[in-house]
Parts: structure tokens; sequence; C-alpha cells
């Protein structure tokens, strides 16, 4: 859905670090360098206008971000790759992007209420479409502050290969706890390079650097689907029916149970499912999860209007965070890239033709099976044959899930409240690409963003047995 004009830069400088770094570079892992022909990450906030003027808020936001990377060196770098073809973070303080924008044509509401995401969240961002290994010449980093009638918009944009969203929320958080006042970091990022994670593998490159993996041209609808507490306590109860009495393989009855209660038990969604302290990445129960059965759900009800071939496989790609399925576990705060994808397939006739516990099962079973073993031979596959991460749905059949409802995206409160929504940019988007995000209500709920060809997204919204569950945004 397009704006209604377009968003007017009203400045760019450099902030650097307050101190210089005492770190000087950081080698890319395993799980980093895939990530250099993703776009760069965009992910930002909205916030009620604050209580003063937009000069203070402008002053006191790049005094805080100079503060932030004191504790966060690496954003302020560079990447090099060496004479071996290693790439490292070169922590060179040199600078990241801030742009201060305005839109003051848009207001808060008008932004919120579309049914489809308008495009202008694209404007709020910067380094639009840009390759994680542009970060060679480019800043890592770049903060966007856009003021609107009635709001402001915070943008990071931040080089993939350099962080993942445990990563990027915990400098987000960071950078909203000095803006509002905190003299001392909550917590502070590890640095550490001595994990599993460190390989001496090479990673080559064509001249001129890797191409994205996806064509990025194709029409496309964008949508926010939220979904309750209830709602989803509800998928849960109907992907676990039978699932203890049966087993898994013979078939299930159809079931349509959407009425029942969780004995008052609270469950947040989870993308990378977290095995309840368990240290060797196993878990206690057999029950699948809230949001195990919401991804089985959307598998489910994409396939179906996608209107495939009843042989045709389709694949449900899912990042986790790998830092506490190792039996030595990462430090929670371990500042990069520590995860991995878990590819679930099945042909789109079984996929239908039996019930969600199906499908919930498969996802369920293999999110459970992705423990320290299972992490180590993924390590040892990309050695043997060091690659980029696919991003795309190249065969039309595919959706990869994205972000985690557990990321703590509504704590970005910079001094005058609690974000209003959260968005993302243009970037890394391709029919089939969904980003889960925690509710603004809290609770347990879940935003999806949902993104898809258009006459797909029709079909979804068409769906009943999906849209039975979605909930209308409080």
């Amino acid at each position: 859905m397009p704006c209604a004009s377009t968003t007017t830069i009203v400045s760019k400088c450099t902030i650097y670090p307050h101190q210089k770094s005492a770190i000087k570079t950081l080698q890319l892992s395993v799980s980093d360098l895939p990530m250099l022909s993703c776009q760069y990450i965009q992910k930002g906030v909205l916030l009620s206008y604050p209580p003063y003027s937009i000069k203070d808020l402008i002053t006191s936001l790049k005094h805080s971000l100079s503060i932030t990377l004191n504790h966060f060196p690496p954003l302020a770098g560079r990447l090099i790759t060496d004479q071996n073809g290693h790439v490292h973070i070169l922590c060179n303080d040199a600078g990241v992007e801030f742009v201060q924008a305005k839109a003051l044509h848009l207001l808060v509401n008008s932004i919120l209420s579309p049914l489809d995401v308008p495009n202008c969240f694209q404007e709020f961002f910067t380094f639009d479409k840009t390759l994680s290994y542009s970060g060679h010449s480019k800043p890592l980093l770049a903060v966007q502050v856009t003021e609107l009638a009635d709001g402001i918009f915070i943008g990071c944009t931040v080089n993939h290969a350099v962080v993942d969203g445990t990563s990027l929320w915990h400098f987000f958080n960071t950078f909203a706890e000095f803006c509002k006042g905190v003299k001392k970091i909550s917590n502070s990022p590890d640095f550490s390079r001595t994990t599993v994670f460190n390989s001496p593998a090479v990673l080559r490159f064509p001249p001129g650097g890797p191409q994205v993996t996806f064509s990025g041209n194709e029409p496309l609808r964008e949508r926010i689907f939220h979904f309750s507490r209830e709602s989803i306590q509800k998928l849960k109860l109907r992907a676990n029916h039978n699932l203890i009495s049966e087993t898994f393989g013979n078939g299930y009855s159809n079931c349509n149970c959407n009425n029942g209660n969780t004995n008052g038990k609270h469950e947040t969604a989870e993308v990378d499912n977290c095995n309840n302290g368990n240290a060797n990445g196993k878990h206690e129960t057999a029950e699948i999860s809230s949001f195990q059965s919401l991804c089985a759900q959307l598998w489910r009800s994409v396939t179906r209007v996608r209107n495939l071939h009843f042989s045709k496989t389709t694949t449900f790609r899912m990042a986790v965070n790998c830092r506490h399925r190792l039996n030595s576990r990462l430090d929670p705060y371990y500042f990069g890239n520590a995860i991995q994808s878990i590819p679930t397939v099945a042909s789109a006739g079984e996929l239908l033709s039996r019930n969600l516990s199906y499908g919930a099962e498969l996802l369920h079973r293999n999110v459970v099976a992705h423990d320290d073993s299972t992490v180590k031979k993924g390590i040892a596959s990309w050695e043997r044959e060091p690659r980029l991460f696919p991003l795309g749905n190249s065969d039309g059949a595919s959706i990869t899930m994205g972000s985690s409802p557990r990321f703590p995206m509504y704590d970005n409160d910079f001094g005058w409240g609690r974000p209003l929504a959260v968005r993302s940019g243009g970037t890394n988007k391709f029919d089939g690409k969904i980003s889960a995000f925690p509710g603004r209500d809290g609770a347990g709920s879940v935003d999806l963003e949902v993104v898809l060809a258009p006459d797909t997204m029709a079909g979804l919204e068409s769906d009943g047995e999906f849209m039975q569950y979605v909930s209308v945004t409080v």
C-alpha cells in the first residue's frame, strides 16, 4: 500500500563510540559467513511523540548511541578479508550512520490501520536492499529517526553477518536504556570467538562479492496477523489432540477442538523452542508447543491456497537459536550469529489430507532433535562445503520463518513509554517470508508479519481454518 508522499531526509552524520575499542578484530564464524549474501536486517519501533522537542530528542539519541557503541564496538567497525580469505570485523571505530528524517504528513493511526503494511515503513530505514558483504565499505549499522505528525519511528539497519536477531535486540534494548537515563549496561555482550562456530574453513566469493539469492522484483503483499494467547492455546490444544494415545504415522481423527483451557498455565510461544533448561537440548515432554502449532496452521493454510500438486514437496524452514542447544552453552548474550536453519518437508497431499497434528508433529520432532549433536553436524557439513544461505522461494512451495516472539522488542522504552508497534523494512522479503513478533499486549500473544504473492495472500485471507484464529490487534 503506497504512502501519500515520500519521507524527507533532514540530515546525516556519523556517530563514533565515546571510547576507543579494546577489541582489534573478530573473525566471522560459520554462522556469520553464510549471511554475507543476505541483506542488512531492518527492524524498528514506532513510538508516541516525546514530551520534548525533536531537537532535544535527536541530541539525546546521538549521545546515547555513542555510549552504546562503547559496549558494542564491532558495530562501529567494518568488514575486512585477509590474504587467506578469512572475513573479520575490524573494530576500528569508523562509526555508524545516523539519519534524521521527517514525514509530517503521516499520522500513527494512518499507518497502523490499513490492512496491508504501508510501504512508507520502507522509507524509515537506510541501506535499503544492501547486501551484508557491502560492510567491507559501508557502516555495519545505521540508525534513522523519522518524525511523524504525532509520533517517532526509530529504525535500525544492521549487517546480518555481524548480528542475528538475539544480538540485534540486545543492542536495541541497550540503546533505549541509555537514552532513558540508565548509567550502566544491564547485560554486557560476549565477544568470545572460541566456540564451536569458529572454524578455519574459508568461504570463497566471486569477484565483486556475492549476489542476492532471490529476485526481489516480484509483486508482494505484507500483512500483520495478530494471534491472542487464547487463540494460540486453542491451536495448541487442537495440535496435541490424540498425540499421547496414538502413534505418529498411524493417522489422526479429524479434530476441530477449538475450545479448551490451559488450567491457567502461562506459556510463551517461541521460534527457538527453548529446551526448558536441559543442557542436552532434549525436551522433557512430547507436547507440541504453542508456536509450533501456529506454524503448522500457517504452513497448512498457505500450502492449500497455493494449490500445489499433491505430490509437490513443500518446505517450512525455521531459524533456531543455538546458544542454549550446545552441551557447553554459549553465553545468552553471545554477540554474532548463533543460528541454524531447520527445514521440515512434507508432500502437499499429506500435509493437507491429515489434520493439523501431522504438520505440527513434523515441526516439533525436528526442533526437539536439534541438539548439541545436530548443531555440530551442521557445522561439519558447512565446513566440508562452505556456502551462502539461500534465501528465497525458488520452487514456489516454501515458507521461511524468522525472528521470534521471544525477542524483547517492546522493552525498547526510550524514556516516554513502550513502543506502539514494531515494524521491519523492505529487506530480505519474498513470497513466503514470515517474521514472528511478540504481540504488544504480551501474555503469549504473537504477531506474524506475513509476506506473500498477492493471490496467495488473498487466498489466506479467505481461508476459514486460518482466519478463525486471527484476532483484532489491541
